[in-house]
């Protein structure tokens, strides 16, 4: 078995594809997966550089996402076989040849879906569906704001909205004229460039004054005042990301007049069977769309694990649309 491993934490270059020990056989409830391809987030940026440490327990390996072939059944499981096509939420272990997973946050591959572009489906997916569609329970017709639509979950986010909630009006904010214009063509209709324009005004403008239902955040303290001015009577805001810091001014008696609320979500950390329970919810509701063409997955580009490095390095840069997809086998 090869996986990628950290010589110590620091930049992209402590990472080196290396031999190490084989899996174990899968467990109770476990499959086995031949990976093909892996995907990068910005959490694994994170435990690279040994701000984001896995759960207690979990591998060290980072990746928390892959698509593959079912090679081993663990005892109790059902509905796969040996050979299947799928792609898999991880707590980590994806930057590997093969990984082990319960069969719950299997996914099998969408039609219409090759294997590599499956591997950055997962995350994204997931993580929309626990967000959007279950907490802040986005409803047809109301307004949806998504910071750093360009984003691998912005992409999606943005098709995913549009599909399934088509009445509802999707505003995004990025960082070129170049993002923005893929935004529009996934779907977006108010596309604000957050460094020219100030997002508050420009979607209250656009929406007759009346502000977002719900906001789907990656910045966290330096967005968290002009998100909760922004957000709606009964508006939802979920914050997924620190990129602008973990510690804000949260103004209360801007939120209790709006009876709004501000939900700090992740997703590596819960147990297994709330993941389960979202990846079931994934399954039903995204993949007909996804196999109807309605949701995409969105590839920046595809480098093989080898250059490992140069992926992490295109997602601090900021430059990508979408997702970065890693090879790793056939």
């Amino acid at each position: 078995m090869h996986a990628v491993t950290v010589s110590a934490p620091g930049g992209p270059d402590v990472m080196s594809w290396s031999e190490v020990p084989d899996l174990p056989p899968p467990g109770n409830g476990e499959v086995t997966v031949d990976i093909v391809a892996t995907a990068v987030n910005r959490a694994d940026l994170l435990q690279r550089q040994g701000f984001y440490p896995p759960p207690r327990g979990a591998t060290e390996i980072i990746g928390m996402e892959c698509s593959g072939r079912v090679a081993a059944l663990g005892p109790g499981v059902d509905g796969f076989a040996l050979g299947d096509e799928v792609c898999a939420l991880l707590v980590g272990g994806g930057y590997a040849t093969q990984v082990n997973v319960p069969a719950a946050q299997l996914l099998p591959v969408p039609s219409g879906v090759d294997l590599i572009h499956a591997a950055g489906l997962p995350e994204v997916a997931c993580t929309v569906h626990s967000t959007v569609f279950e907490r802040a329970a986005l409803a047809d017709g109301e307004v949806f704001l998504v910071h750093g639509g360009a984003s691998g979950i912005g992409t999606f986010a943005i098709q995913a909205v549009r599909a399934l909630r088509p009445s509802a009006v999707v505003a995004t904010t990025a960082g070129s004229a170049e993002k923005l214009v893929r935004c529009r063509e996934l779907g977006a209709h108010i596309t604000v460039a957050y460094r020219d324009e100030d997002f508050v005004a420009r979607v209250r403008a656009e929406t007759g004054g009346h502000g977002a239902d719900v906001i789907l955040d990656n910045m966290g303290a330096s967005y968290l005042e002009r998100n909760v001015d922004l957000l709606a009577t009964e508006g939802r805001l979920v914050v997924i990301g620190l990129q602008g810091g973990t510690k804000g001014t949260l103004n209360l008696g801007a939120l209790l007049p709006k009876r709004a609320s501000v939900h700090a979500l992740s997703l590596r950390a819960r147990p297994d069977t709330q993941k389960a329970r979202i990846v079931a919810g994934v399954r039903e509701e995204f993949w007909p769309e996804v196999a109807a063409g309605r949701i995409r997955p969105v590839i920046d580009r595809v480098l093989p694990i080898t250059e490992v490095a140069t992926a992490h390095r295109v997602l601090e840069e900021s430059g990508h649309v979408g997702k970065v997809v890693m090879t790793v086998g056939g």
